[in-house]
C-alpha cells in the first residue's frame, strides 16, 4: 500500500507524518476518511461504485490503520488534525477535494469544509451532535470494544468472525448486518482497533466536542443510518438544525458504518451529493 508524507505543525515546529491510503479511478478527487479506530477497509465495499467517476483516496488517518501517529505531544483535536489533513492535500497534489467522512472522519470533514479546504462535505454518521449522555454511552462503548480488541485470544476472535451467529460480537456495534461483514474483514477491524495508536488521544480530544458552528461556503450533506447502536439517529435531527443549509439523507436501515450495510445505497448517496455540489 503506498504512503505519503506531509508536515504536520507541533508547538516544537513542523515534523514529518507518514500517512498509508489507497488510490483509484481518476476524475475529480474524493478524500475519503475513516472513524475511531477504524481504517481506510472500511470503504472498501463502495470503492467501485466511487472510483468510476472519481480519483479516489481513501487514507488511514494518523495514529490508525498502518499511518504513522503524530509526532510526540501533538493534540489530536481539530485545530491540529485538520490544518495537516491540508498538508496532506497538498502532498497528494490535490487542491479542495471532495471530503467524504464517516464518525470521526466525518467531523474533521465538517471542519476541513468550514476552513476552506473541502469542495463539498458528506458526512455519514458525523461526531459531535450528541448530548452528554448520548456522548457518554457512545464512548463507553468504544472503550469496551477497544478492551475487547486488546484482550481478546487470536483463536477465539477467529471462532468469533468466522461464525455468522456471532460475528455481531466483534462488530455489532458499528453494523447494522454484521452478518454481511466478511470474518477476514471483521478479523482486520479488530486488529485496527487493538494496534490504534491514536486512539486514546482522539477520545480525549472528543470529550470537548460539541459541534455548533455552521459550515458555509459548500455544500454539505449528513447521512445517518436510522440503525446506528453507536451515534443514535436522532442525533441526525441536531445536525440538521445546526447546519440547516445542509441536505440530510436517512440511510435506512444502516448502521454507525453504513458502507457495508448497503453499498449500493452509500455510493448512491455520495455520488448524488458530489454530483449536486459540481453542478
Amino acid at each position: 500500500m503506498p504512503e505519503i508524507a506531509y508536515q504536520h505543525e507541533t508547538p516544537h515546529g513542523p515534523r514529518t507524518v507518514t500517512v498509508r491510503y489507497e488510490r483509484r479511478g481518476s476524475g475529480t478527487p474524493l478524500l475519503l476518511m475513516h472513524g475511531i479506530g477504524h481504517h481506510w477497509q472500511a470503504w472498501e465495499p463502495v470503492l467501485p461504485a466511487l472510483a468510476e467517476r472519481h480519483d479516489v483516496i481513501a487514507i488511514d488517518l494518523p495514529g490508525f490503520g498502518a499511518s504513522a501517529p503524530l509526532p510526540a505531544g501533538s493534540a489530536y483535536d481539530l485545530d491540529s488534525v485538520v490544518p495537516g489533513l491540508g498538508s496532506l492535500c497538498a502532498a497528494l497534489e490535490v487542491t479542495r477535494p471532495h471530503v467524504v467522512g464517516n464518525s470521526l472522519g466525518g467531523l474533521l470533514a465538517l471542519e476541513m469544509g468550514r476552513r476552506g479546504l473541502a469542495r463539498s462535505v458528506t458526512a455519514l454518521s458525523p461526531a459531535g451532535f450528541w448530548t452528554r449522555p448520548e456522548q457518554a454511552y457512545a464512548f463507553g462503548v468504544l472503550l469496551g470494544m477497544r478492551f475487547g480488541a486488546r484482550t481478546l485470544p487470536a483463536p477465539l476472535a477467529r471462532r468469533l468472525a468466522e461464525n455468522p451467529s456471532t460475528r455481531g460480537l466483534l462488530v455489532g456495534s458499528i453494523y447494522a448486518r454484521p452478518k454481511l461483514r466478511a470474518p477476514e474483514d471483521a478479523l482486520a477491524e479488530t486488529r485496527a482497533l487493538r494496534g490504534a495508536k491514536g486512539f486514546a488521544a482522539t477520545l480525549k480530544a472528543g470529550l470537548n466536542v460539541d459541534y455548533r458552528v455552521d459550515v458555509t461556503g459548500v455544500p454539505v450533506t449528513i447521512g445517518w443510518g436510522t440503525k446506528d447502536r453507536l451515534l443514535v439517529p436522532k442525533q441526525a435531527g441536531r445536525a440538521e438544525t445546526r447546519l440547516p443549509k445542509a441536505k440530510v439523507v436517512r440511510l435506512a436501515g444502516c448502521g454507525h458504518v453504513p458502507m457495508n450495510d448497503d453499498p449500493t445505497l452509500v455510493a448512491e448517496t455520495i455520488l448524488s451529493a458530489v454530483a449536486a455540489a459540481e453542478a
